[in-house]
């Protein structure tokens, strides 16, 4: 990451060195960009942070540990309105699993967190165009319920006759 702040700080310098002015109608620019959208990102670390409150045992409670198709649907609609990152979903996962929840309904929860952001609506929305952002969300839960029901059928959690 600091490696990252050193190429910027001599790429920045070394525009300044070329065009001064271009550089600072440039930095104003993306001031003003990220003043637009730093709202945004404040409201979405905000819910970030709560939802990272939710404990494990609420999470396996509202998932259950029946292999129904009741516990996918919440388990895509939980997975949709949350946003957390890898790093601790795939290891709520292996919790998950640990504790009798079917790898249908993990898999339709990860999947879903994963392609469906209800979160990131308002910012992708501004972004992506209100179209763009609700057929990309749509596209998404559907690709997880198809990739959950599969996995259920792998593992021998649901059949289709």
């Amino acid at each position: 990451m600091a490696g990252l702040y050193v190429f910027t700080g001599i790429a920045l310098g070394v525009s300044f060195f070329f065009d001064r002015d271009k550089t600072r109608l440039g930095l104003k620019k993306g001031m003003m960009k990220l003043g637009k959208t730093m709202p945004k990102y404040l409201k979405l670390l905000m819910i970030i942070s709560f939802v990272l409150l939710l404990s494990e045992d609420l999470i396996i409670e509202t998932l259950g540990q029946e292999r129904t198709l009741t516990g996918l649907f919440f388990s895509l609609v939980l997975g949709s309105l949350t946003m957390m990152p890898g790093f601790i979903a795939y290891p709520l996962a292996k919790i998950l699993v640990a504790r009798g929840v079917s790898y249908m309904v993990v898999a339709g929860f990860v999947t879903s967190l994963m392609l469906v952001g209800i979160v990131t609506y308002p910012l992708e929305k501004e972004y992506f165009g209100q179209k763009a952002t609700i057929l990309r969300n749509l596209v998404g839960f559907f690709i997880a319920a198809a990739i959950a029901l599969i996995t259920g059928m792998l593992y021998g959690e649901v059949t289709l006759w």
